[in-house]
């Protein structure tokens, strides 16, 4: 299959570089081809313009995208599986990530007269400093599910999933440290068994 990774982390020195680099490893293994957008890297601007705006507004197709999004959207509708990798910032996915689906995900495009195909799979891996038990106990977890697997994935995946690759916060070191390989052992996996 075709993979397009969205990906958005500001720095190379995180752990969630460390998963990025095992699901490639993985999506190579299981002999998958992949195009992936680094946000921050490309400097993607995340600003709507005011003509952006407008044009979605007033659900008005006819106005022109800017070349970037064109090529964001491109890239989705060569793929089979788009695949999100990101840390979790306040229960959400960083502004950039936030951004790329204001600006991409267009009337015309993603949604009205859609020109979006129709995705095998979607999937969120996502790094979150909390446990999955503290995700889950104080809301958040259903928050983030409900954001991005029913808001912005919807029903533009025949499959989708979210993939919580919870307590990596490095004030507990020792938790940090014994969920490290575990979760880059699932980002592998999932990159390799799509």
């Amino acid at each position: 299959m075709h993979v397009f990774i969205v990906y958005a982390h500001p720095s190379e020195d995180s752990f969630t570089r460390h998963v990025r680099d095992e699901f490639l490893k993985g999506l190579k293994i299981g002999n998958h081809s992949y195009e992936i957008s680094e946000l921050y890297k490309m400097n993607f601007k995340t600003d709507m313009s005011e003509a952006e705006y407008l044009r979605e507004a007033n659900y008005d197709e006819k106005l022109p995208l800017s070349e970037d999004v064109i090529n964001e959207q491109e890239k989705i509708n060569r793929s089979d599986v788009i695949v999100f990798i990101y840390p979790v910032f306040w229960t959400e996915a960083p502004a950039k990530l936030v951004g790329w689906f204001d600006r991409v995900w267009t009337y015309g495009f993603a949604y009205g007269n859609r020109k979006m195909k129709r995705l095998k799979k979607a999937i969120v891996l996502c790094i979150a400093g909390h446990t999955l038990e503290h995700l889950k106990e104080y809301g958040h977890y259903d928050s983030m599910k409900t954001v991005m697997l029913g808001d912005r994935i919807f029903d533009r995946a025949e499959n989708k999933e979210i993939i919580i690759l919870d307590g990596t916060t490095k004030f507990n070191p020792e938790l940090r440290q014994s969920n490290w390989n575990k979760h880059l052992r699932v980002a592998f996996e999932t990159g390799k068994n799509l």
